[in-house]
């Protein structure tokens, strides 16, 4: 333990090859990021999840940035997509399963959008901003289905909509039903033994084994669950009858995650088999370290494994990730599961991949600010 907690003080003190890790750098890496994203790619696209959760980091930049560019932008994109997911108006027809039309209402990856529509409206509230989003959330809340998360991605599509629709609206329905959608997830993705997800029930082992016969659990799977548990207990009322069961579940994939950190700061993309898909890769390891520094934030990530963990992940992702020109390398493309062979290189990136570096790096400005 002491051993741990020494190493963390010496890379807080010479980080990043001698140079002192100081909140203004990160902030300045934080700016180099997102200015070159927004530079080179126009705010005028669909909402679908692969775009909206960049916006979800986009945002949580601008709470510290507090860059009216950073904030139009957002706002650019939720006009041009009406302020809606799918646009579907006939609900005999609304759907859940994979769909990228406008019939697929219920399914989370048009739902995510619905994050960033709110956290608009919370700046500057007008009703059109929210009233899609009032409409599919009170009728899915209202329906008798639980089997709306199938799949890992969709907890942090969803689960955040879930709290953020509670503090707009009071109706504890928001609260009750995200855990029964959880508890479904949780019977058909969750490993008991070792407190990770499964990208959905096709990957389940040993139906579904990595290449060396171990249990496949894909980084970027665990990266959306566990970014979406950081930012559920953010605004889950401490008093919630099962407040207790996502504080437990955060912790307990936190000494899963660290467990299978690479010595470089990432994590393979087949978290317990770094050989079925070697290499860097930056989404999964952006919401990893995401998470752990909400949590070091928090005080709820009291071990120093957890920063020393949080520190080699920001390493990585400030001195390796992040291109002189500002690019976000290293991200795995839009898929399901590590896939061996796979080209992942320092011109892989992705508006996602974007949004959970920002995610990162506003947290561990944070961490640095309260210092």
């Amino acid at each position: 333990m002491r051993i741990n907690f020494i190493l963390c003080l010496l890379l807080i003190g010479h980080f990043s090859f001698g140079q002192k890790l100081k909140k203004e750098i990160v902030l300045s890496q934080l700016k180099r990021a997102n200015g070159y994203w927004q530079s080179h790619h126009n705010p005028e696209v669909w909402a679908f999840w692969d775009q909206a959760a960049y916006h979800t980091g986009n945002m949580e930049f601008y709470k510290i940035s507090n860059s009216q560019s950073d904030l139009k932008y957002s706002e650019d994109w939720a006009r041009f997509n009406d302020w809606k997911g799918a646009k579907s108006t006939n609900k005999q027809h609304w759907k859940y399963s994979y769909g990228e039309t406008d019939d697929y209402v219920l399914f989370g990856d048009w739902q995510i959008c619905f994050q960033t529509y709110i956290d608009l409206y919370n700046l500057s509230p007008s009703p059109e901003k929210i009233a899609r989003a009032k409409e599919v959330m009170d009728y899915q809340i209202h329906s008798a289905n639980t089997d709306y998360w199938w799949w890992a991605d969709g907890l942090y599509m969803v689960m955040p909509v879930m709290t953020k629709m509670y503090k707009l609206t009071q109706d504890p329905l928001y609260l009750d039903k995200m855990y029964t959608y959880l508890r479904y997830a949780d019977s058909i993705m969750f490993d008991q033994e070792d407190h990770l997800y499964y990208r959905d029930s096709k990957y389940v082992y040993p139906k579904h084994k990595s290449l060396h016969g171990k249990k496949d659990f894909w980084a970027r799977g665990d990266g959306w669950v566990f970014a979406a548990l950081a930012k559920v207990l953010q605004d889950l009322p401490k008093q919630d009858k099962h407040y207790n069961y996502y504080h437990e579940r955060f912790k307990d994939m936190a000494v899963a995650i660290v467990s299978c950190q690479q010595e470089e700061g990432f994590w393979t993309r087949s978290m317990l088999d770094p050989e079925h898909a070697p290499g860097r890769e930056t989404s999964g390891t952006a919401f990893f370290t995401y998470g752990l520094l909400w949590g070091i934030n928090q005080g709820i990530l009291l071990d120093p494994k957890f920063l020393q963990a949080a520190l080699r992940g920001w390493n990585y992702l400030s001195e390796i990730s992040l291109q002189a020109d500002g690019r976000i390398g290293f991200v795995q493309p839009i898929g399901e599961k590590a896939i061996p062979g796979q080209l992942v290189d320092a011109n892989s990136t992705a508006p996602f991949g974007v949004g959970a570096f920002l995610l990162a790096g506003t947290e561990m400005y944070r961490y640095l600010d309260r210092k």
